[in-house]
């Protein structure tokens, strides 16, 4: 008997039901692993990368060691899942701001922006950023992990330039509309400006500065922008 040719065939009551309950384990399954990439999230912010076990953390998401060996190789790569789904955000975040402050201002062809134009617009923009200090918090200290682990650090690298790609893309193609371009190479000005995020947001965790990620970044951000920038 050809076992082949039964599995394709679509009138296999057995199949069939795989395949009408594919969807509904896929769904169960994205559920499970965004209550374990929410878990660790809190568990990693309160006890450190390193210090956090898998115990704690499926304990937190009201998993067994199984629902989290079911979906990650280990603590790393469950890491590497939330701080893609960290840029994935932060990428939307960035393209929505564009599209709902940018974009009015310059229409579908483009039109050159004033510098006090570009300051609002950033400002603005800044201000659909997600703002949890706990994200720089885990951050640091994964990079610090990835620094001591080489290997951990290649994924890590990888990632982090993955991440200013899709970053340097979305933010000439903004600077393109309005008319403006960095004087320096494109991702290197993105990376100039993401550390002073970064430098900042570590700062004010330490400093336990409770203002808004806008309200401590509206001045410095669009200033950079501007001083790496040139109207063409």
């Amino acid at each position: 008997m050809d076992t082949t040719t039964l599995r394709d065939e679509p009138q296999s009551g057995h199949d069939a039901d795989e395949r009408d309950d594919a969807p509904a384990e896929s769904a169960r399954r994205r559920r499970t692993r965004a209550r374990l990439l929410d878990a660790a999230f809190e568990v990693f912010a309160e006890q450190g990368v390193r210090a956090a076990s898998v115990e704690t953390i499926v304990e937190r998401a009201g998993f067994t060691r199984g629902a989290f060996y079911s979906n990650f190789s280990s603590k790393e790569e469950l890491f590497f899942a939330l701080m893609e789904r960290e840029k994935e955000m932060r990428l939307e975040q960035l393209e929505t701001g564009v599209a709902q402050f940018l974009r009015p201002l310059v229409g579908e062809q483009g039109a050159e922006l004033g510098d006090d134009d570009v300051v609002r617009t950033v400002t603005r923009i800044l201000e659909l950023q997600s703002d949890d200090p706990r994200w720089w918090l885990v951050q640091a200290e994964f990079r610090l992990l990835a620094l001591r682990d080489h290997t951990i650090a290649a994924d890590y690298l990888r990632y982090q330039d993955e991440f200013f790609a899709d970053l340097t893309q979305t933010v000439v193609a903004a600077l393109t509309s309005a008319r403006r371009r960095f004087t320096i190479a494109p991702e290197e000005a993105v990376r100039v400006i993401a550390e002073l995020c970064a430098n900042g947001e570590a700062r004010a965790v330490l400093a336990g500065d409770e203002r808004t990620f806008p309200e401590r970044l509206s001045e410095s951000v669009p200033a950079i922008l501007l001083a790496l920038t040139e109207r063409v």
